[in-house]
């Protein structure tokens, strides 16, 4: 069974900076690509990051302007969300997701219905 365990979040205040963790098991067929997602109260969820599993190809939403980075630690099965300059729009639950099916568009292509694979979900909250 595969899964997904996201670890880091928590409360930062504007300016600051979290890494958000995602370490992956059981994917044992692998995907095409993994990426981190997020969901504020009474919007709908939005691609923040995604990478692909074999050209690392990545896309952000526009709303990051370069303040997040995508990466992965093959050797330790995980992927990474480092998010610097926090501000208070940022505040979601982040979900990190894999699209094991291959339904993605593209290489690192990073639209919700394209995964199938899903974590929990962790609370992000960046207010002073």
């Amino acid at each position: 069974q595969f899964h997904l365990a996201e670890s880091g979040g928590g409360l930062v205040q504007p300016g600051g900076s979290l890494r958000l963790s995602c370490e992956a098991s059981g994917f044992t067929k692998g995907y095409d690509s993994i990426g981190w997602f997020r969901q504020a109260p009474g919007k709908e969820r939005e691609g923040v990051a995604c990478i692909d599993s074999e050209d690392g190809s990545t896309e952000y939403h526009v709303s990051v302007g370069g303040r997040f980075t995508i990466s992965r630690d093959k050797a330790k099965n995980t992927v990474y969300l480092q998010m610097n300059s926090l501000k208070p729009e940022d505040t979601a639950v982040y979900y990190c997701a894999a699209d094991v099916a291959g339904r993605s568009y593209y290489s690192g292509s990073c639209y919700p219905d394209e995964y199938d694979s899903w974590g929990r979900g962790i609370q992000v909250t960046v207010s002073s």
